[in-house]
């Protein structure tokens, strides 16, 4: 199975509550955190959401 790595690139500072929420439920709390999940429909939706505030690259 593949999986994601994630970047937090952009402040979650003034971000309504269920972007903070998503962005701690991928485990990235300070820019610069990265974590690698992955790839399915559940973490797809995620990225979705706040994918704005994401680097996301896929590992192979």
């Amino acid at each position: 199975m593949a999986n994601i790595n994630i970047k937090l690139v952009k402040s979650l500072n003034g971000r309504i509550a269920a972007h903070k929420a998503t962005a701690a439920a991928l485990g990235l709390r300070k820019i610069g955190d990265t974590t690698v999940q992955p790839d399915n429909a559940a973490t797809r939706g995620k990225i979705a959401q706040i994918g704005y505030l994401l680097q996301v690259t896929e590992e192979q």
